[in-house]
């Protein structure tokens, strides 16, 4: 019985293992077979699992930008940025208290030389250099050091605060300069390079990605007429970058570096650049007429939210609404309509007040555009002819006169007269803002805006030709009455 069981257990041993080896011998012979083939196992799921970005078409590469295209735009940018030195007088006898004692309020009170430091872009061979109004702002010296460690005097052609733009030009040829490139070809997530002079560390470029457009900051929102709509960019920019160069990777300008948000007044992620084809109109208009042609359309506008649509009744949230109208204004002639939602103009679409100004800062009086106009659920194009600011067509020109009214140097016989060493006469006054606060002809100006006057040109500077409001103004009447205004709001 016990030999029967040990010859069972061994027959079961051996046909158990022959079926193994069966089994073996099988598998590895057999070319279709892939179980332990772990390579093409991957490639099957490989292939079964395809990725797919959310973000991205399927099959589309990534752009991408080579090495030699930053080199080569930073190359070519930094050659045509300019290091700006400023020197502005400031009073002084507001700390000094005794200076009252000695000298009362009606003597001339000591000055002191204050630098300041910034950027420039070169535009032309012949010298034409852009940068931002508030880096020249009431200079009166201005110095630009270019590249290759030249220095010029740099003269002042015009001033336009509401872009915070300026235009300078110095006495030399075959220089380096920028051509403008196409904002409009601009795109969010597009490489840029920024080229400045922070903290006087002269030629210093950084990189980023443009973040978003058309950005209003409301940061001159004292002036009479802003136009706000700026690149923004996480290339990074600090004090001494302003009127600096933002460029592409062709090397071309898209905008001039103006600001930054920051609680430090250092960078802290967000820069700021005025669009190039706002700095092309300005610089344009300010080297031929010497004031910028400014556009109006006549209209008053809000920008359209979820909230504000639903108060007004709209179906979309789309375009810039008409809240009101200027009496005899060009969009009332053309029939526009206080209600009315303005889609575009010229086609390309308006969807905020900063995106409306960018486009009308392109334009002069008397320019044709066509006005995608939205009426309750039909949209029609209306053909208005633009205006300037006093709502005619005309260009307007330099005449001489700021804010109605025209100065000239005082003799040396007057200055003793009226025991002055400075100022200047008003000689001519009509309909406007001095005549407004009771200027008349004959009266003598010492200071505007705390600023001291010597010269009908100061005038025009302190004023920039009429867009900065008079908020203070001293000078003496016909019959030698000294007289000091404020004015607030």
């Amino acid at each position: 019985m016990k030999a029967k069981r040990i010859a069972g257990t061994l027959l079961t041993g051996f046909l158990g293992g022959l079926a193994g080896i069966v089994l073996i011998f099988f598998l590895m012979h057999n070319d279709n077979n892939n179980i332990f083939d772990h390579t093409s196992n991957r490639d099957s799921i490989k292939q079964a699992q395809q990725v797919h970005y959310v973000n991205l078409p399927e099959r589309t590469a990534l752009p991408s930008a080579t090495e030699s295209e930053f080199n080569a735009a930073a190359e070519t940018g930094v050659k045509a940025v300019v290091h700006v030195k400023t020197e502005t007088e400031v009073e002084t006898y507001a700390s000094n208290p005794f200076y009252y004692f000695f000298f009362g309020d009606r003597g001339m009170p000591p000055k002191q030389a204050v630098l300041g430091f910034g950027s420039g872009v070169i535009l032309s061979p012949d010298g034409y250099i852009v940068t931002n109004y508030h880096v020249i702002e009431n200079a009166h010296k201005i110095q630009v050091t270019l590249d290759d460690k030249r220095t010029y005097k740099a003269e002042l052609v015009g001033v336009d605060p509401p872009t915070d733009l300026a235009l300078l030009k110095i006495k030399a040829d075959d220089l380096p300069y920028l051509n403008f490139g196409d904002v409009d070809q601009v795109r969010l997530g597009d490489w840029v390079l920024a080229i400045g002079n922070p903290f006087n560390l002269t030629s210093t470029v950084t990189a980023g990605i443009i973040s978003a457009k058309g950005r209003n900051l409301g940061l001159m929102g004292d002036r009479n007429y802003r136009i706000e709509s700026y690149l923004q960019t996480d290339a990074a920019l600090n004090p001494g970058n302003s009127g600096g160069a933002l460029v592409n990777l062709k090397g071309e300008l898209i905008g001039i570096n103006s600001a930054i948000i920051s609680p430090t007044q250092g960078y802290t992620g967000y820069s700021f650049a005025i669009p190039a084809d706002i700095v092309k109109k300005v610089v344009e208009d300010l080297e031929k007429y010497g004031q910028v042609q400014r556009a109006y359309l006549g209209v008053q506008v809000a920008d359209i939210n979820a909230d504000f649509a639903k108060e007004k009744h709209l179906d979309k949230i789309e375009g810039v609404y008409v809240d009101g109208l200027v009496p005899g204004g060009a969009a009332e002639a053309a029939g526009i309509k206080e209600g009315d939602v303005l889609l575009a103009i010229n086609g390309k679409k308006v969807n905020s007040l900063a995106e409306l100004q960018e486009e009308l800062s392109l334009y002069r009086p008397k320019d044709k555009v066509n006005v995608l106009v939205k009426r309750g659920s039909k949209t029609k194009q209306l053909l208005v002819t633009l205006r300037n600011q006093q709502g005619n067509t005309e260009l307007v020109k330099a005449t001489g006169y700021v804010d109605g009214a025209r100065f000239e140097s005082l003799s040396r016989k007057e200055q003793s007269r009226l025991n002055i060493d400075f100022g200047v006469k008003v000689v001519d006054i009509k309909p406007g803002k001095f005549m407004d606060i009771g200027i008349r002809k004959g009266y003598i100006i010492l200071s505007i805006n705390g600023k001291e006057v010597r010269t009908p040109e100061d005038v025009a500077r302190i004023l920039a030709g009429g867009a900065v409001r008079i908020k203070a103004i001293e000078g003496v009447q016909t019959d030698g009455t000294y007289f000091s205004y404020e004015f607030r709001g």
